[in-house]
């Protein structure tokens, strides 16, 4: 593709990785060959934004015996699968699970192999969904010397994964999700932000000898320490060109000159580089929100995200007599969000109609005196058609109230009402129609659960978390009105609480803004909350108590999870 001068706009710039739903699979057979072998189980864990969808595990009978090697290897005889399902039975339910997603395994030709090769054998059609192997992602990411071998239980032990590969399918999918998503975050250090980036990333793995310039620039990494925290790359005139975050600055650092290092496009960043510099963090946390704040405030050119950093969607009703939704991005108290794109909290509008009773036009109809004519919504008894003065304000307040009540948690009837349609379709035998509305009602309902998240922890004065830092020690954070505030590890041996204590006394003066999140940048708000609630973080202290609203969306997790194929189980 010929070089463009003009920035990428958003759309271009491909599909978010966070939008992105991945199913990591791994198999077990009867031997390595798809043509002349079998498969014995299936294991496949459904992903997106680092949240777990669904999970789907299945013994395949393979209609022959299991040979030795294969028993010694992955413990499944052939008295196991003996009154397992075969897999045109278990086919069909497979394919299911992978549509519209990215396939994802580890040595992913193999697995790609096997069910092509089964749909081929069966009727099936192959759905030729996007594959991503993580052993070739892992060989594009990791530096040799940090990663000499990329086999899943080498990667395993490097990135301490809480599911180690055991040679049966779905311990092997669940270990490879947690690789993956640890891949993931190397990614998106070196600028990679979208699925086709990543997966050019993946099939450009191939070694190469590093470039004259790349050795030459290799005396840009001295000096920098071997800590956690920040790294910026300068230009000429000493603007940034790059940020990034590592657990290692300096391992992190050199990799940029050497063969590990193939994009050209960094490798263009690194020959202009004239100056490395380092900001040196207590823990992960802190160097991760840095990152994100350096990013916002210096947009650096070669860093993906600063293209339009914190950009998220909101939907807000409109002030106004009769208040109708809209999609914007500077979002007030109240507002539904945030989405990655303008087309998902589009998406969201169209759910959240369903369910409460706004008009959907998108006129400005005055208080009194409107006389147009009722649109056919109207007839449906969709609308109240105040545009043509059959509705006054009064009588159309309960909607905007039914809305403020479900985007904030303190009612979730029209949840209720909403899937008690669904069940009525399904009832009707109109499955696809139900489907189609499952899955709207999911997306809203996980809308909803992040508004509910993030605002719930953005309206908190004071929160103090403690994580454990692997050493016997703690990692500190103080987060005010969704920042961080600060931050510090307390050594092993260290009592912890005098050096809490001692840190919110010096934490920084965070003053709420407007908005739904009171002013913090979105990104930073989602990463502290990811911090806090996951990792075995302990929560020090809240002031006031951290809540999330009884009948918020939280309590349709369960609901939701439902609502897509999650399993398929065989004694």
């Amino acid at each position: 593709m010929p070089a463009r001068s003009s920035q990428l706009t958003f759309d271009e710039l491909g599909t978010p990785l966070r939008e992105v739903t991945f199913v990591v699979l791994d198999l077990e057979t009867t031997g390595g060959s798809a043509g002349t072998d079998s498969i014995t189980e299936i294991g496949a864990v459904k992903v997106r934004g680092g949240e777990r969808l669904g999970e789907l595990a299945t013994l395949v009978d393979p209609g022959t015996g299991v040979p030795p090697g294969i028993v010694a290897l992955t413990g499944i005889t052939s008295a196991m699968i003996a009154g397992a399902p075969p897999l045109r039975q278990v086919l069909p339910s497979v394919l299911e699970f992978l549509r519209g997603t990215v396939l994802v395994a580890h040595n992913a030709p193999f697995d790609s192999g096997f069910l092509r090769a089964a749909c081929e054998r069966h009727g099936q059609v192959w759905p030729r969904p996007p594959v991503l192997c993580t052993a070739r992602l892992a060989r594009a990411v990791l530096p040799h010397d940090e990663a000499p071998s990329v086999r899943l239980g080498a990667l395993a032990e490097l990135f301490a994964t809480a599911t180690r590969p055991t040679h049966r399918a779905l311990a092997d999918a669940r270990a490879t999700v947690e690789v993956l998503h640890r891949l993931l975050e190397r990614v998106g250090n070196l600028g990679v932000q979208s699925l086709e980036e990543l997966l050019a990333l993946a099939r450009a793995s191939a070694p190469h000898r590093p470039t004259q310039q790349q050795r030459r620039k290799r005396t840009l990494a001295q000096g920098v320490p071997s800590a956690p925290g920040v790294y910026l790359f300068r230009g000429p005139r000493d603007e940034v060109l790059y940020v990034g975050t590592s657990g290692d600055l300096q391992r992190r650092v050199r990799s940029y000159f050497t063969s590990g290092e193939r994009r050209r496009r960094v490798r263009d960043m690194v020959a202009i580089a004239e100056r490395v510099d380092t900001v040196v963090c207590a823990h992960a946390l802190e160097a991760a929100v840095r990152e994100l704040r350096l990013i916002a405030a210096h947009h650096p050119r070669y860093n993906r995200r600063s293209k339009r950093p914190n950009h998220t969607w909101w939907v807000v009703p409109t002030t106004e007599a009769f208040p109708r939704l809209s999609v914007v991005t500077s979002p007030r108290d109240g507002a539904l969000g945030p989405f990655p794109s303008r087309r998902a909290a589009a998406a969201a509008v169209d759910t959240v109609l369903d369910v409460v009773p706004l008009r959907p036009c998108t006129q400005r109809i005055a208080a009194k005196g409107a006389s147009a004519t009722p649109c056919a919504l109207h007839e449906m008894g969709r609308c109240g058609a105040p545009c043509a003065g059959l509705q006054t304000p009064e009588e159309y307040a309960p909607g905007v109230r039914a809305l403020a009540d479900l985007v904030e948690g303190r009612d979730d009837a029209p949840l209720h009402t909403a899937a008690a349609e669904i069940d009525a379709l399904a009832a009707k035998q109109r499955f696809e129609t139900a489907a189609r509305r499952r899955d709207q009602l999911a997306a809203l309902v996980l809308g909803l659960g992040r508004s509910q998240r993030l605002t719930a922890l953005a309206a908190l004065p004071e929160v103090v978390g403690a994580r454990p830092d692997g050493s016997r020690g703690w990692e500190i954070a103080v987060v005010r009105y969704g920042r961080l505030a600060a931050d510090c590890v307390a050594r092993r041996g260290v009592p912890p609480m005098p050096v809490i204590d001692a840190l919110r006394l010096g934490a920084q003066t965070v003053l709420p803004g407007p908005g739904p999140l009171r002013g913090a940048p979105v990104e930073e708000v989602r990463l502290l909350h990811r911090w806090l609630t996951t990792g075995g973080t302990r929560l020090v202290a809240s002031e006031p108590a951290w809540t999330e609203p009884a009948r918020g969306a939280g309590a349709w997790g369960t609901w939701a999870e439902r609502a897509r194929p999650i399993e398929v189980e065989v004694d």
